[in-house]
């Protein structure tokens, strides 16, 4: 029978029944019916349900007979609606979780009472904004209308972008409901606005934009930068949207522009004073200069001197002034064996630098502003069992004459002499595997030996610990460095170097994606497998596109369905992968490099994020987690950082720690314990490098259990998972 046939079949049977209905003037008594959950959708239709629900089209009850339960509709089906297994975490009662209201259909002012004209965010904006996105876009309004700039410091997801444009739709008098007649005049009298931003996220700026208002929007990226130019001298052009790389190029051109306002996005990218970005920042001319960012400081206190000097320039009195009166004073006052006159020193300059911040920066977190909203986070530190033959690896890379060289720098040296070894006979390691690389111009070495070889020293750790693949030659490298690394490879591999697929990188799927020898893998197999089995997404990051290369194998033998983004995908492409991941259920799994996918991506449909491989910068992790916890995610979240026990990362991982708590310090005033003697955190954990491997991971989880800069009530007991991984899980 067709489709068509079956519906006039029907119909009858629908007339029948109403008009003996209305016959007998029986009014069915119908069982109020709960709405179902709504389903995933854009933002746009997110926010559209955040208004009030009286004011929306009220859903249509079934028709259904007195005492009869809706067809499709069933007690078993509510219970399994408002209550589904998380995994690998606690559950999350999805039926419990609502949005908030926001405001009503009305234009929010922000100039003064009888201030003209009146400056006000249009209605169709307001009423779509959360109240600390109105209060954000307030402060953005009393910066410029003080004619200087600031940082809007709010936590990464908490629509740092909606708020600029509705304070910019503000100050050009903009209405979403029409076009503005005179939009070439706001031009002609203000001046175009120029928003700086990472490449990733310029065509989400351009996306918001045509959501939320009606400017003239181009982007000056690309082959047609020349067109867009002429444009903007014509003044045509109320917008324009550049990434870091083109203004790093073309500053000098677009900083001839008489700009009303500039605008940049991640602004913690100008952290470094000696970047060409910064001196490339500091030609333009308008004093209205605004940067965006979840991470304002990430490694050091400096920092924030570089940030707020841009956009407030003097605001922190000169460099000198600020490392000698803010810089110094906190880092010693935060050492473990501080006098307590150091603390003291330092609890006030903290106070002092704090509110001198808060004139110029607006910083808020997700627990002060959406955390009802949403159903929280959980962070996991799990550390991984290398397996053994990473173990005699990483064993034999501590026992080559560089490593050497930098453990006994402090010892006597040898010959008899009083100095130490780094400043006598041991200065140069001619006879090491990594030294005479560095130094094959320059057989005598350079000014800062041996401490030239820290860095590469690191990160042949690092790869160690995360997979043995890694620290073999590249193809696309030179002949001589592929020819180093392959001397590299055979001499920590040694007598293991058939086990480990020979001193070459591998191209056999099944080695590759084999977990036998990794000890991260074997973790993240059985997570998976768990994970899968309760429909739970990942994000998978990692820093190494090699690593994304061996996941992507691991991946498909185990027949999971996943996506991929790195350095090369290309622009145009990554928000159809985001919408792709976001809408597909059968799409499990995300590959991201770090990278590449750490900013600007809205992935809320997963709730499990796994970082493979932790980064001296603990703002490139946190910002890995925001893809996922962010406003719109309608489930618990749980994070996953893993670490190889025993081995560099738990190093790593501590000076994660340390940075943040410099960060809450400077930024916040938090009052943070001391646990760490400087930025050298504890020189026992270098040193525990010489012991057994078990002597160390037992310490190191002691330590972390003790000496996190948290309250020990906010960490759970240590749980024993039966996959080879020891797991410290942080409470919400």
């Amino acid at each position: 029978m067709s489709l068509h046939i079956f519906k006039e079949t029907l119909k009858p049977c629908i007339k029948n029944l109403s008009s003996s209905l209305n016959s007998t003037s029986i009014t069915p008594n119908f069982d109020p019916i709960i709405p179902r959950k709504p389903p995933k959708s854009t933002l746009s239709q997110q926010l559209l349900r955040l208004q009030d629900p009286e004011t929306l089209p009220q859903p249509q009850k079934p028709h259904c007979l007195p005492n009869q339960q809706p067809q499709g509709h069933s007690d078993e089906e509510e219970k399994e609606e408002a209550e589904e297994p998380d995994g690998f975490g606690r559950p999350a009662k999805l039926g419990q979780f609502q949005f908030e209201h926001t405001g009503p259909f009305e234009p929010l002012v922000l100039s003064s009472q009888g201030e003209i004209p009146v400056v006000q965010v249009p209605a169709s904006i307001n009423c779509r904004l959360l109240e600390h996105q109105r209060v954000g876009v307030k402060f953005l309004y009393s910066l410029y209308k003080n004619n200087h700039g600031g940082i809007l410091g709010d936590d990464m997801g908490l629509g740092k972008t909606i708020q600029t444009i509705a304070f910019l739709a503000a100050v050009y008098g903009k209405d979403r409901e029409g076009v503005d007649s005179t939009i070439m005049d706001h031009v002609g009298k203000k001046g175009p606005v120029l928003i700086i931003c990472p490449t990733s996220v310029i065509h989400n700026w351009e996306d918001e934009f045509s959501k939320w208002a009606t400017f003239s929007v181009s982007i000056y990226h690309g082959a047609n930068r020349d067109l867009i130019y002429d444009k903007l001298e014509a003044h045509a052009v109320e917008i324009l949207i550049t990434s870091f790389d083109t203004y790093r190029i073309y500053g000098s051109i677009l900083s001839e522009v008489k700009w009303e306002i500039v605008i940049v996005d991640e602004a913690h990218r100008l952290k470094n004073e000696k970047s060409k970005l910064y001196g490339a920042c500091l030609e333009i001319k308008t004093p209205k200069r605004f940067g965006l960012t979840g991470t304002v400081m990430q490694n050091k206190i400096m920092e924030l001197f570089n940030l707020f000097d841009w956009v407030a320039p003097g605001s922190l009195g000169t460099r000198e002034h600020f490392r000698e009166f803010y810089d110094e004073p906190l880092k010693h006052g935060q050492r473990s064996t501080a006098p307590e006159r150091f603390v003291r020193v330092a609890d006030k300059r903290k106070q002092h630098l704090v509110a001198v911040l808060q004139k110029y920066m607006l910083r808020r977190t997700k627990e002060e502003t959406i955390g009802h909203l949403m159903m929280g986070k959980e962070d996991n530190v799990v550390f991984c069992a290398m397996s053994e033959l990473q173990k005699r690896v990483y064993s034999r890379m501590l026992q080559l004459p560089d490593i050497q060289c930098l453990i006994n720098k402090d010892l006597p040296c040898s010959c008899g002499s009083p100095l130490t070894q780094v400043e006598c006979c041991k200065r140069t390691v001619p006879n090491g595997v990594i030294w005479p690389y560095l130094h094959r111009d320059n057989p005598d070495g350079c000014d800062s030996c041996p401490f030239c070889l820290v860095l590469p020293c690191l990160v042949k750790l690092q790869q160690i610990s995360n997979h043995l693949e890694l620290i073999k030659p590249n193809h696309k490298d030179d002949p001589d460095k592929q020819r180093k690394d392959a001397e590299f490879a055979s001499a920590v591999f040694g007598p293991d170097i058939d086990l480990a697929g020979g001193n070459t990188q591998s191209e056999s799927f099944m080695g590759l994606s084999d977990v036998k020898h990794c000890g991260k893998m074997r973790a993240l197999e059985k997570l998976m497998l768990s994970w899968v089995l309760h429909g739970d997404k990942v994000l998978l990051f990692s820093y190494s596109v090699r690593m994304l290369d061996i996941l992507e194998k691991f991946l498909i033998r185990k027949g999971y369905c996943f996506s991929r983004l790195d350095g090369s995908t290309p622009t145009n492409l990554r928000q159809s992968l985001v919408d792709d991941f976001n809408s597909s259920p059968s799409k499990l799994v995300f590959l991201i490099s770090t990278r590449a996918g750490g900013l600007g991506l809205n992935l809320v449909s997963a709730n499990r994020v796994v970082i493979f491989d932790p980064n001296w910068n603990p703002a490139q992790d946190l910002q890995a987690q925001d893809r996922s916890f962010r406003f719109g995610q309608k489930r618990h979240v749980v994070v996953f950082r893993l670490l190889a026990a025993g081995s560099l990362e738990e190093l790593v991982y501590s000076r994660q720690v340390y940075k943040q708590q410099l960060s809450n310090i400077a930024v916040s005033g938090k009052l943070e314990k001391r646990y760490f003697e400087g930025v050298q955190l504890h020189i026992r954990i270098a040193r525990n490098f010489k012991a057994s491997f078990l002597e160390s991971a037992i310490y190191f989880v002691i330590y972390l259990i003790s000496s996190l800069p948290v309250k020990s009530s906010n960490y759970m007991k240590i749980r024993d998972t039966n996959m080879g991984i020891i797991l410290v899980q942080k409470k919400d």
